[in-house]
Parts: C-alpha cells; structure tokens; sequence
C-alpha cells in the first residue's frame, strides 16, 4: 500500500515522487465532511505550497485517474494564495513564519494538511513527511484532523512511522 523507497541514485529527484505518490494516495484513506463537496462529481483539489517539482510530478501522477471516484485537480501555490476549496495541502519546507501563517489560515478548514517540518516547533500540520534513513516516511498527528473535521483510516494509521495523539 506504501511501500515507496527512496534510492542513492538521484535522491532529490526520487524524493519529489515518493512524496507526490504518498500526497496522491493519502486522499483515498481521508473522510472528509459530507458538506465538503459540491457534487458528486466535484474534483479532489491538491494543492502545493513551495514544491513545483512536488506539483509537477503529482499533476503527472494523477492525470486521469481519481480519489474515490472523484477527478483530482492540482494546483501551484504560492505562500499567501487562498487556500479555501483545497482538500489536500502540501506545503514544502518554507521560511517558518509563511508557514505558520498558512498553518493558521488552515486552521479548522476540511483539509488534510501535509508539510516536511517538526511538527513539534510548527503545529498544524495533519501529516508529517520524515526521511527515516533512506526512506521517506510520515508521521500523523490525530489532533490536527480533529480541528481540520477529517477523519483518517485505521489503514493510514497503521503505516505511519509515528501517530502523535494517539489514544494509549
């Protein structure tokens, strides 16, 4: 379901897929609130914060194919563009405080949000990317989809490298 690895041969390029595939497929283990789409036929909109490499690869990736059932669009951001109408966010490693403004704009909005930050010093984030030795892989933080009214799947859960938040 996961199993992307990242390889000693052009690290930086590999890494952009991996995290374009995990953005593509985190969308099919997210429950988002039923008010959330339009019709059943509104698109899964992703947006990208700070990675046109990232954008590029997912936009590529997910060239007619969809989300449960739904077509997905990918959109190019920059820091202070809306971010309303998003249901997936990533946003790249950035000077913190355009992040902490985005984190904040986000705040309780329907969105899975996705960064490559500590989690620790930049709350907000739903999903955390992590290089664990040569893999790219990711933390959840349960909290974060609460205030976000998203729910994730025990599925999602189960292979993520650490949940923050979970009950003990």
């Amino acid at each position: 379901m996961f199993a992307i690895h990242a390889t000693a041969s052009q690290p930086e390029v590999v890494e952009y897929q991996i995290k374009a595939a995990f953005l593509y497929k985190f969308g099919a283990y997210i429950e988002w609130p039923e008010q959330t789409f339009s019709q059943a036929s509104s698109p899964v909109i992703i947006g990208v914060m700070g990675s046109d490499a990232v954008a590029d690869e997912l936009a590529q990736m997910s060239s007619g194919r969809n989300i449960n059932g739904r077509p997905v669009s990918v959109k190019k951001l920059n820091h202070g563009d809306p971010i309303k109408g998003l249901h997936i966010l990533f946003i790249a490693r950035t000077d913190p405080s355009r992040m902490a403004a985005t984190l904040t704009a986000a705040r309780g909005l329907p969105l899975l949000v996705v960064t490559e930050t500590d989690p620790t010093s930049m709350p907000g984030g739903v999903i955390n990317f992590v290089i664990d030795g040569e893999k790219v892989r990711f933390d959840v933080a349960l909290r974060s989809a609460e205030v976000n009214n998203i729910k994730l799947s025990a599925r999602l859960l189960t292979v993520a490298r650490k949940v923050i938040g979970a009950p003990s």
